[in-house]
């Protein structure tokens, strides 16, 4: 099995709106309208589908979520699916899913993080289709950061192309926008300074391998099953080896630790020539950080582990391509990812 990278979405092309995980509360339906608005700007056709109640924490019974997104995925006429975020119990999606269907079917750009990684990271193992980690639909209408792509630059782009990211070495740590009030806001409140930092030990990095990955948070709960078979994937797909990207919401370190512990021993990061570990904000406890908490867990694997990467729930996002292949460089005055759709 080869990465089947989805058509470069063009102007005239579909992009479906769900909610696989948790819909849209009608207090923010405004600023969910303006982000369908920027799709527009761009050319697409938006289909927002019938799974976008944010009443409760799903948006429908997991019955109507997998089908509606089921229908999006083997439409021909939809390029891309981008939920408006993630939410909490995604999970309940994947045995419903018709996975051999969605094999067979002509691969789409689906984009999102967080929840919606319970959903693309096994549509990436399981299926080969590349999908894209990076900020959501509602995160669409902010400006993006220097160094930085947004989800309309790689979702546009031809199997073949090269893109290399930088951190603008600047991230967000007080707060969120009030969406409710300003639902037009457009600019991140970058309050502080800060770039990669390398966990277990000093010197240059310099590493290769297909990117995939996701939240520690979901990801957890999947690793060690069928959906989420990492070494099938990294002796089919990665026979030069993986870069493998991880990020955490909210969880403590110590649930951190455990997460990550539990997800090494089911070969979650089996293959890895390098780990990318995303900027968080997430606790740390008592005796233990979060940085800690990743050395502590992932510190036997001996790779090389960057983190405070942009792939995480800190603002300034870094999309990544989950089936990609990836570079990253990470050297004094140099940090860069560079991901070829090959």
């Amino acid at each position: 099995m080869t990465v089947r990278y989805p058509s470069p979405l063009r102007p005239g092309d579909r992009v479906g709106v769900t909610s696989p995980s948790s819909g849209v509360p009608e207090a923010l339906r405004a600023r969910l309208e303006v982000a369908i608005r920027d799709i527009r700007a761009r050319g697409y056709e938006v289909v927002v589908g019938k799974c976008m109640d944010g009443s409760g924490h799903v948006s429908a019974p997991a019955a109507d979520r997998a089908s509606e997104l089921m229908a999006m995925l083997t439409d021909p006429t939809v390029k891309a699916v981008v939920p408006p975020w993630g939410g909490e119990t995604a999970i309940d999606l994947i045995p419903l899913l018709d996975w051999d269907r969605l094999r067979e079917a002509e691969p789409t750009w689906v984009v999102g993080y967080s929840d919606m990684s319970t959903l693309m990271t096994p549509l990436t193992l399981l299926t080969g289709t590349a999908t894209l980690h990076g900020n959501n639909l509602m995160d669409t209408p902010y400006r993006v950061s220097e160094g930085l792509l947004s989800w309309f630059d790689i979702v546009a782009a031809p199997p073949g192309r090269s893109f290399t990211q930088t951190p603008p070495g600047r991230h967000r740590t007080v707060g969120f926008d009030d969406f409710a009030a300003y639902p037009d806001v457009r600019e991140y409140t970058l309050d502080t300074e800060g770039g990669w930092t390398r966990l277990d030990g000093a010197g240059d990095v310099e590493a290769e391998g297909r990117l995939i990955g996701g939240c520690v948070e979901v990801l957890c709960n999947v690793a060690g099953t069928p959906y989420l078979d990492m070494p099938a994937f990294a002796r089919d797909m990665a026979p030069d080896g993986l870069l493998v990207y991880v990020e955490v919401c909210d969880s403590d370190a110590f649930t951190v630790c455990r997460n990550l512990h539990g997800m090494r021993l089911a070969g979650f990061f089996e293959g890895a020539n390098a780990i990318l570990v995303g900027r968080t904000l997430a606790p740390d406890s008592p005796s233990l950080t979060q940085h800690e908490a990743v050395l502590d867990a992932l510190g036997s694997v001996n790779v090389p582990i960057i983190a405070d990467v942009e792939c995480g729930h800190v603002p300034p996002y870094m999309p990544i391509v989950n089936g990609a292949y990836g570079r990253v460089v990470h050297a004094a005055g140099r940090s860069e990812l560079t991901q070829t759709l090959r």
